[in-house]
């Protein structure tokens, strides 16, 4: 009864979202209702072309409903009360107001259809357009007739110039291909790689302005010859032009100058107050109070002296500057000192470099409520080098029936802007342009009537970016969990008959090292086209300590397993893959899908995973239908009758998911989602009873499936999410009621997070 309330709630509200769209359409005028395009060639997208379209209509969510223009007319006409002035102005500021049919943009992109057809190649293209105007409401078609279109015959470079010939007649990189389209577009972009790499060689004065092509059509053949050269006026120049254009340039020195003020300019006269610190041609011109080491800016900027200009190497040095914690405010200039030398001038305005937070923070998890708060301070510059020290303190209570379980942490991390090893030269770590980071972190729990639990890591990381991949290393990492006091009854109840996995509640030590890395396809230029991000990572622990157990000859345990400092060491393998593809249908509507997979394997000094390093499923970024750690392994059944089961983790996690994702109004988006998954072991634990093992002719039949709604705040630095997830399939119950097609209230599940799922 309560979805059916549910349902019909949903469909009343996108009903009256969608009447009376023309309230606000005044007499004579024509809301623009539909802007279509009719094609008659698969050879364009549709969505290339949508672009040059100068009006649509109002955005719609599922494409059906304009909620934005529905919550616009949804304020009340009659402004002489106070009260319906209020919702006037709430109303009209968070909604949309109607687009309203204008001939001169629709002719306007009749003409701009046509140019950008134009320049993919289709000179003999026509476009028209067909308007129905009716109940104030405007229907625009744009029919294009296609024809036959214009490629490319044949590709000729004469450029004069060696290194420039060498560049454009680069088949490997080229985006010229015979027979391809005689699209404008593509040449344009093979202009801009010619030119960025041939300033890449030290040409700094030289622009894709300087290119030029000549194209020569054949008659009746849809045939285009195309040649590459220089403009005309610098053919027609004397060499004095041609000398500056084709002058390779090198980097003379590289001068860093702070300023405290970005408004002021740095008074070099009054030089009593002033340093001036020199390291390879690295110039530091600093107040005498200094605010960064010569070094710090050294590691992390990528322009050398006596190195050719690169445009690459300033938009790095950009990147790489801005990304020190006491950085605010980077400028790069250039001054042309004669010889083909370049001084490189960096301006440098400092930031705060201290900051304090705190959080509060409400917790409701399976019927126990309970608060949880942090205090972090960071230090960006700690010791004048940018190096970042950060402090973090935890707590977090929760009220369990008559008695409060209680979690205490501390967590400290140091980062350095650099790649530190004992060993490598110099120049070595700084080509790396690494970040070093140690951390730390210290934590007590106490669940009363049950167990308590410390635990203590420590580790050294490094982090580096390469054009779109970001990278990190994790050198090693190293934790120790123990349990110094577990309840009598708990342990008979729950750990020796095998309700829980007593593993789980034994003193361990991981040495662990690994590596993870990242990238997307995103493309800033052109947000609306569409991209994937991927994330990938493999961990391995306790092979060194194996190996050096070995070697020196250490005793075995009873059950041939090795200890460190009398406490038994995990050893396992584990790797993830995540990849996220995103398809954008217009700046208020996308499909996002995801797939995931991760696989762990315990093996050597331990027969099984560590709990913290084992996988789960449900939760807010996982299969939403279930809370988190409340789905498999397999079929498993969770124990009835208690609030939590530590037994619900695996070796073996599987996650597929779908959502769509539509803007709604003001800060609010919408979300529906599929969410299919579940996790596994790799190996028969006594707790699972079979239950949860991976087997191929069964797993299939073992992936949970759920669906919902979404809903997010977007206030741009963080994303404030809340998913409602709905039971669909589900592989534990009995065959005839495992499609939930009637859900209760049991098949429900609330996720409040921070930031998409995926």
């Amino acid at each position: 009864m309560k979805l059916r309330t549910l349902s019909s709630l949903i469909v009343a509200v996108l009903l009256l979202m969608a009447c009376n769209p023309t309230k606000y359409v005044p007499d004579g005028e024509f809301l623009l209702n539909k802007a279509t395009i009719k094609l008659d060639t698969k050879d364009i997208k549709k969505d290339e072309l949508q672009d040059y379209l100068r009006q649509t209509p109002n955005a719609a969510v599922f494409s059906l409903f304009r909620m934005q223009l529905g919550i616009y007319n949804l304020a009340p006409k009659d402004t002489t009360k106070s009260f319906s002035r209020l919702w006037h102005r709430i109303f009209m500021k968070i909604g949309d107001p109607p687009v309203i049919y204008n001939a001169s943009l629709t002719s306007l992109s009749v003409l701009q259809l046509q140019k950008g057809l134009e320049n993919k190649g289709y000179m003999n293209a026509k476009v028209e357009s067909n308007v129905e105007l009716k109940q104030k409401r405007a229907n625009v078609e744009y029919v294009i007739k296609s024809n036959t279109p214009y490629r490319l015959r044949d590709y000729a470079v004469d450029l004069k110039n060696e290194k420039l010939v060498a560049l454009a007649s680069d088949t490997s990189k080229s985006l010229i291909r015979p027979s391809m389209l005689f699209d404008a577009d593509v040449f344009n972009v093979e202009r801009e790689r010619i030119a960025a790499g041939f300033r890449k060689q030290g040409y700094y004065n030289f622009s894709k302005d300087y290119l030029n092509y000549n194209a020569d059509s054949a008659l009746n053949q849809h045939k285009v010859d195309v040649s590459l050269d220089l403009r005309d006026y610098l053919k027609r120049s004397g060499d004095s032009i041609n000398n500056i254009v084709f002058k390779q340039y090198t980097i003379d020195k590289v001068v860093f100058r702070i300023n405290k003020d970005i408004t002021s300019v740095i008074d070099l006269g009054n030089i009593e107050k002033l340093d001036t610190l020199l390291f390879r041609e690295f110039y530091l011109i600093t107040p005498k109070d200094k605010i960064l080491k010569l070094d710090a800016l050294v590691q992390n900027t990528y322009i050398n002296p006596k190195a050719l200009y690169s445009d690459d190497a300033v938009e790095k040095t950009y990147q790489g500057l801005n990304s020190l914690g006491p950085i605010k405010y980077v400028n790069i200039s250039f001054k042309d000192v004669g010889n083909g030398l370049l001084e490189c001038d960096i301006l440098i305005t400092p930031a705060k470099v201290v900051s304090l937070s705190t959080e509060l923070e409400g917790t409701y998890t399976d019927g126990y409520w309970g608060v949880a708060g942090n205090i972090s301070t960071v230090h960006r510059n700690v010791f004048k080098g940018a190096e970042s020290l950060s402090l973090q303190i935890r707590g977090a209570f929760e009220k369990q029936d008559s008695i409060w379980a209680q979690e205490l942490g501390i967590q400290l991390g140091l980062k350095f802007p650099r790649f530190m090893m004992p060993f490598g030269s110099y120049d070595f770590k700084r080509n790396l342009h690494a970040n070093t980071e140690f951390t730390s972190a210290f934590s007590y729990q106490s669940r009363p009537g049950e167990f308590e639990t410390t635990s203590a890591g420590a580790g050294i990381s490094y982090s580096w970016i390469r054009r779109q991949f970001r990278n990190s290393f994790q050198l090693v990492d190293l934790s120790y969990v123990q349990f110094p006091y577990i309840n009598s009854v708990f342990r008979d109840s729950f750990l020796t008959t095998g309700f829980y996995n007593p593993n789980n509640y034994k003193d361990h030590f991981i040495m662990r090292m690994g590596y993870s890395g990242s990238y997307s396809t995103f493309n800033a230029n052109r947000p609306m086209k569409d991209y994937s991000s991927v994330r990938y990572s493999i961990e391995t622990a306790g092979n060194t300590l194996y190996g050096l157990s070995k070697l020196l000859g250490s005793q075995q345990q009873t059950d041939g397993s090795y200890t460190l400092f009398k406490v038994r060491f995990a050893q396992y393998v584990k790797g993830e893959y995540n990849i996220a593809h995103h398809q954008i249908f217009d700046k208020d509507n996308q499909f996002v899908y995801h797939f995931g997979l991760g696989v762990g394997v315990p093996y050597g000094n331990a027969d099984v995973i560590p709990y913290e390093r084992r996988f789960f499923s449900g939760g807010a970024n996982s299969v939403r239908g279930w809370s988190e750690s409340t789905l498999g392994p397999g079929t498993y059944q969770r124990i009835t009758g208690r609030a939590r089961d530590f037994n619900q983790v695996g070796d073996i996690k599987l996650d597929m998911n779908m959502e769509y994702r539509a803007k709604l109004f003001w800060l609010l988006e919408g979300a529906a989602f599929l969410d299919a998954g579940n996790i596994w072991t790799i190996k028969n634990y006594d707790e699972t009873k079979d239950a949860g093992v991976f087997r191929f002719d069964t797993f299939a039949n073992q992936i949970a499936i759920a669906y919902g709604l979404g809903f997010r705040l977007d206030f741009s630095f963080f994303i404030f999410r809340i998913d409602v997830g709905l039971k669909l399939f589900d592989p534990v119950q009995p065959r005839r009621e495992q499609w939930r097609v009637s859900p209760t209230g049991d098949d429900f599940a609330v996720h409040l997070a921070i930031g998409y799922p995926f």
